[in-house]
């Protein structure tokens, strides 16, 4: 997954998510969205549909599942939500269904197949449903043409690029406001839990499984407390807590983003005959900050692609969400490309480099999607300030402490200009809700803090730690048979582990 704190006025507006009289009038209306009949086919689209062609091949089908579009208007215009299902296999007893969403957001229509190699003996066990969230993939999904895969860029070094990466995200916005203003003021994560449950009705069951990563946390937790006692079993992997789920969330992040930079490079140094980038970690660091700063002056020419002070910090926030060796190596390859460059050398983007500056600077239809689609979400969760000068104080308030992440964590984004505000206040998750949660000291994206938080406010739940840089272990399916012995076991079993536990790396 590409990576994707609200403010505290904002929070202080939140509230549990008890149905509003409304909606409460309203339920009844839902009755025919529970009980439509499915038609379920291929999944393939086209010719290039290779998502739909694997899960064809590993015997998945597709259905469209109706929905309101605004839920409080049910008889209203409706949307289609799109879900795949591999249903469970074996002589085994059926555990139930299984909603998996990954995170981003994202699409998770394609999910089913590699969850169940991940799950081990408790995959075939279940019916395994993957679902684009609206506005992602092929539920409504959001397009506004964007040319770039995230919206996620730093302020850079100046005022000068703060205020071109202010106009990168105004245009983002205007983009949105021209292609999809009818569909953005219904897109959030209570609408998405909204879906969820319409389908788990229309699939025939009374309760359903959940497994969720990153942003799929806080969408289950946010399922969970709208709809308490429909979730049975339920691992959460890297887990947001609701106090920092917003446009800023990234800021969260930096101060662990800077300590794994720091990780990377004395692993970087232990390699030094190999990669060349310094025989320390501080001067793997140096060299890094180097590059930053002739990024800033001059764009890095990278192939035919240009990387300048605002993205090159992106590019490495991308590259630190795991401290596997491939993962490690890759970046260091990375660098040496970029030190090249920054020295006014010819410099040739390795495969996993090329990829990265593609979905930075120039990304195919589809991951620009995407990325819009994501936005599209966060900004109708939580309201973001509308002020540039409020983004240009925090930026230089944290540039000393975090150099490298900071004018990322708190830069302006497409939110600040965004033409709707949220139609509903965000969630304020506490639900009892024993889950299985999976987390890691060292998370890059969601922080550990982050998970405790969570962990804190779903009575009953159980915490498996890892001490590791890395976000979502579990469904990344980093190595380590610790946690998915025990994963495995309680989706087999549905026993929980009687207290929370550690389990050390495998390295």
């Amino acid at each position: 997954m590409k990576v994707a704190v609200a403010l505290a006025a904002a929070m202080a507006a939140t509230v549990l998510a008890s149905p509003s009289p409304a909606a409460a009038r309203q339920a009844g209306d839902l009755n025919r969205f529970h009980q439509q009949r499915l038609h379920w086919k291929a999944c393939t689209l086209g010719p290039g549909d290779q998502v739909g062609k694997d899960l064809d091949e590993a015997g998945a089908r597709c259905a469209d599942v109706t929905v309101p579009l605004d839920y409080s208007r049910p008889d209203g215009r409706t949307i289609k939500i799109a879900i795949s299902r591999l249903k469970a296999s074996g002589e085994e007893p059926r555990l139930g269904m299984m909603l998996l969403n990954g995170g981003g957001p994202a699409p998770a229509i394609d999910m089913p197949p590699y969850m169940r190699r991940l799950m081990g003996a408790a995959g075939p066990r279940y019916d395994l449903v993957g679902m684009d969230p609206r506005s992602l993939g092929r539920s409504a999904g959001v397009d506004c043409g964007w040319g770039v895969g995230t919206w996620i860029k730093g302020a850079g070094t100046t005022r000068h690029s703060f205020e071109q990466s202010a106009r990168f995200a105004k245009d983002l916005a205007d983009r949105c406001a021209r292609t999809d203003r009818g569909l953005l003021p219904h897109i959030s994560t209570r609408n998405i839990a909204r879906d969820m449950d319409i389908v788990r009705g229309a699939l025939g069951e009374r309760k359903m499984s959940y497994n969720g990563a990153s942003y799929g946390t806080y969408l289950g937790g946010v399922y969970a407390t709208m709809f308490p006692g429909r979730l049975e079993r339920v691992v959460l992997d890297s887990s947001m807590d609701p106090y920092t789920w917003g446009p800023r969330l990234i800021s969260a992040a930096v101060d662990v983003n800077e300590e794994a930079l720091a990780a990377w490079a004395g692993w970087a140094a232990e390699r030094d005959g190999e990669y060349g980038l310094g025989a320390t970690e501080a001067e793997v660091v140096k060299l890094v900050h180097r590059i930053l700063a002739v990024s800033a002056k001059r764009p890095l020419e990278i192939g035919p692609y240009r990387l300048d002070a605002t993205l090159v910090p992106t590019l490495m926030i991308d590259n630190l969400g795991t401290d596997e060796e491939p993962a490690r190596a890759s970046l260091a390859e990375s660098v040496r490309v970029m030190r090249e460059a920054a020295a006014g050398r010819f410099a040739e983007p390795t495969p996993d480099l090329a990829a990265e500056l593609a979905f930075l600077t120039a990304a195919t239809p589809e991951d620009a999607s995407v990325g819009s689609g994501q936005a599209s979400i966060i900004c109708g969760d939580v309201a973001a300030p509308r002020d540039p000068a409020v983004y240009w104080r925090d930026v230089q308030r944290h540039r000393r402490a975090a150099p490298m992440f900071g004018p990322v964590g708190y830069n302006i984004g497409p939110c600040a200009y965004w033409p709707t505000r949220p139609a509903e206040p965000p969630t304020m998750i506490k639900a009892d809700l024993p889950a299985l949660m999976v987390a890691a000291t060292g998370d890059t994206r969601t922080t550990y803090r982050s998970n405790q938080l969570l962990h804190g406010l779903l009575r009953g739940s159980r915490m498996i730690t890892l001490d590791a840089y890395v976000h979502a272990p579990y469904q990344r399916g980093y190595p380590n048979a610790c946690i998915n012995d025990r994963v495995e076991d309680y989706l087999l079993t549905g026993r929980l582990p009687t207290g929370d536990l550690t389990c050390a790396p495998e390295k």
